[in-house]
Formats: C-alpha cells, structure tokens, sequence
C-alpha cells in the first residue's frame, strides 16, 4: 500500500485528488488542509508521494517543498505540484527547488493518473532499491562476523600451539588478554581499541614455537647462552605476524615483538624505553607478569595477589608504565572478576 500525502487549501481540491488517488488502487490518501499541519506529520511518517497545491496560505508549494526536502529521509520522496496554467516561471521554480513533475489546473483525469503511476513507479523502484542495499549489508555482516570468527579461533588456537610448548594453560591467554582490555579501557583507550588488544594480546608470546624444548621447557634458571636463545622468541613471534593482512595479527606482532621491553629501557629486544615502546606492549607486560606471578606452574606456586601487587608497585618506572600499573590496581574488583571467570583446571594455590 502506497501512502499519498495530498496538501491543498482546497477541501474540494482534496476531495476530488483524494477520489483520483483512490482509483489507482493500493494507494491510501492522507489529506491536509494547513501545509505546516502536514510538515508535522511528515516528521513522524515518510509518505511515498506528496502532491501539493502551489497557492497556499502561511507556507506556499515552494516553500512546503523546501521545508519538506530538509526532513531527515525525505530528499529522494517524489512530490508532485500542482499549479495553475499560467504559472509557468512557478513550475520552473518548483522543478529547480525539488519537485519532480507538475500537474496543472483543472487537473486532467487521464494526466493525474499516468504523473502519479510514475511517480510511485519511481517510489517503487527506491524502496526496491533501499531493501535490496539493507540485504546486501546484512549479507556483508554475516560474511564478515563468519571471518572473523575463523579468524579469532586461528589465533586462539596458534596461541595454544605455542602454550603447549610451554607449562603454561589456555585460561592464562585468557585472563591476560582480559586484563590487557581492562588496563586499555581505565586509560581511556576507545573501544575499538580495547577489542583489538583482546582479540591480539594472546599471540604476545607465540614465537615461542621457535625456541628448543631444551630450553623451553628447562626446569631450572636458564645459563645467561641459553636466556639469549629464549629472548629471540620477542623477534620470532614479530617476524612470523608482521605482514599479515589482518589488523589483529599485525598488533599480536607489536605486542609480540615489544611486551618485553621495560619502562627504563633494560628490556628486549631493541631496548626502548618509555613512551617509545607501543601503548598495547606496555600494557600487555603488565598483564602477562601479573597473571604469571598469581598462576602456579610446575616449577613454582602461584604468588599471592597481594605480593604480585606489591612487585608491580615496586616495579612501576623501572620494568613497567607506571599508568598501566596504576590502571590495573585500581580496576582490582574487576581484576578478581576476570580471575575468578577464567580459571586453570588445577586451580592455583593461594
């Protein structure tokens, strides 16, 4: 059903367009005699077809058109005016300031309908058009949300790879990339960005695939020979990362390559210090000794939350960002939400 919005100051101008409009059929007249009453209306209800009259106190046609066109979803809505013989210089006026056609007085019976036939033809063809384009973005969504998804689980699932070469468990990725997002969010980092570190923080380590199990999985202190074999995995994990087309993949290889560097320039692996190491490096060093220090592990207990807390004071400008730290302190009740929410099968000793 097409809605027809008729404006005429004129009840027997409105009567006769309405009997006209509801002969075409699958149409349904609305009637106005005020022009500003009609406006008012519109702002509630896109019509499919407006059909004004020209001479019309407080607001005339062109300026009803002109305050009509200003309505949010109303630039594309075919208007028809309507005028009387010897208004020509009106209806260039009225074409030039956004009526699509004119009818002109006495309204000829066979004209009204063949005008209004294609006017909602042309309505028609917009609302196909708009229907059409919604779909296609839904359809666009679903593909994407499908990728991505495919994609979240492929970095999952390589952070795992690089887990299982270590004593380290898949509830650990995930507290640290949830502490990771928290930090981000207390410092008032947008939202896409807070989502991006999520998703990216759990690759933080995955060069690990490239170091030897002699090494890696070495239950005693590594030899100074040996830590600078474990350190290549920073530059390993940033090397394998670095070129992908996918954002989240090339943040997992800054945070890769940068998590291990320190506040006073005494990390790995390019020594930087301060502001120049990368906000989500920053961040996730704080989040990834926090949860290691509270998790037990084959060789070690889990520390005390208190005492993690405590080494993340004392390390504040030296090891770490002094406003990450404090970031993470004081979001501590949603610290002990995360930490509850993502536990290891074998829980840690407090």
């Amino acid at each position: 059903m097409n809605t027809v919005l008729i404006v005429d100051d004129s009840p027997i101008n409105l009567t006769l367009i309405k009997a006209l409009v509801q002969k075409l059929g699958e149409c349904e007249p609305v009637l106005f005699e005020h022009p500003q009453a009609a406006l008012d209306w519109c702002r509630q209800t896109t019509p499919d077809l407006v059909i004004v009259d020209y001479m019309m106190p407080d607001l005339n046609g062109l300026q009803f058109i002109e305050a009509f066109r200003g309505l949010e979803g109303a630039a594309d809505i075919p208007v028809l005016m309507v005028t009387a013989n010897d208004q020509k210089e009106v209806r260039y006026q009225a074409l030039q300031g956004g009526a699509n056609d004119f009818l002109t007085k006495p309204i000829d019976r066979v004209e009204f309908s063949a005008r209004v036939r294609n006017m909602l033809s042309l309505r028609e063809g917009q609302k196909f058009q708009a229907d059409w384009t919604r779909h296609l973005a839904i359809m666009v969504d679903e593909r994407t949300q499908a990728i991505l998804a495919r994609e979240q689980e492929l970095i999952y699932r390589m952070s795992r790879a690089a887990e299982f070469r270590d004593p380290e468990t898949g509830a650990h990725i995930q507290r640290m990339a949830h502490y990771s997002a928290l930090i981000a969010q207390t410092l008032g980092l947008d939202v896409d960005q807070q989502r991006l570190l999520l998703e990216s923080s759990p690759l933080h380590d995955v060069g690990k695939i490239g170091i030897p199990d002699a090494i890696l999985l070495k239950p005693a202190r590594l030899t100074p020979e040996e830590f600078e074999i474990m350190k290549q995995h920073a530059r390993m994990g940033y090397e394998l990362l670095k070129d992908s087309g996918s954002e989240i993949l090339r943040a997992g290889a800054e945070i890769a390559l940068s998590h291990h560097e320190k506040f006073d320039g005494s990390g790995y692996p390019c020594g930087l210090a301060g502001e120049a190491i990368p906000i989500f490096g920053r961040i996730v060093a704080v989040a990834d000794v926090f949860d290691a220090l509270t998790s037990e592990r084959p060789y070690k207990p889990a520390w005390s939350l208190d005492d993690a807390a405590n080494l993340l004071r004392e390390g504040r400008g030296a090891h770490f960002d002094p406003a990450c730290v404090d970031a993470l302190l004081q979001s501590w009740e949603r610290v002990l939400e995360i930490r509850a929410r993502f536990q290891d099968e074998h829980p840690a000793r407090m």
